[in-house]
């Protein structure tokens, strides 16, 4: 099996790189992408596994960003996690209504980090399978 791919997509270099480490750990390739354009190039070019997306970023927000690829019927099902400094309840349904998989806040667990990719990447890995077995 193939390892995952995951793309995070935060403006903070430090960001990016401690969840690098964080995943890389897991034998989990990540990719890293500082704003919402590089991110979109890298979704279609890279077709990562999980999206990890920030909030606040310059030019386009990740609200931006996470409608822009739930409107490609490719990535329809790829599970984008907002990871955001904001911990509102604002914050949370407009994640929501963006078509944010899940949310989470910063500073972030590294453990909670793994467990909710580990639980996605494992619901992809079964979406696929069961679409191949359907062919």
């Amino acid at each position: 099996m193939s390892e995952s791919t995951v793309l995070v997509v935060d403006d903070s270099p430090t960001i990016r790189k401690v969840v690098e480490l964080t995943l890389k750990r897991e034998q989990i390739r990540v990719l890293g992408a500082a704003d919402g354009l590089s991110a979109l190039a890298m979704v279609a070019d890279e077709k990562p596994d999980l999206v990890l997306l920030d909030i606040m970023l310059p030019r386009m927000d990740g609200y931006q960003i996470c409608q822009i690829i739930r409107r490609n019927k490719d990535y329809k099902k790829l599970p984008i996690v907002m990871l955001s400094g904001k911990d509102g309840l604002f914050d949370r349904v407009r994640g929501k209504l963006a078509g944010s998989t899940e949310y989470i806040t910063k500073p972030f667990d590294p453990a909670d980090l793994v467990r909710v990719v580990r639980k996605h990447l494992a619901k992809r890995a079964q979406q696929s399978q069961f679409a191949f077995a359907r062919t």
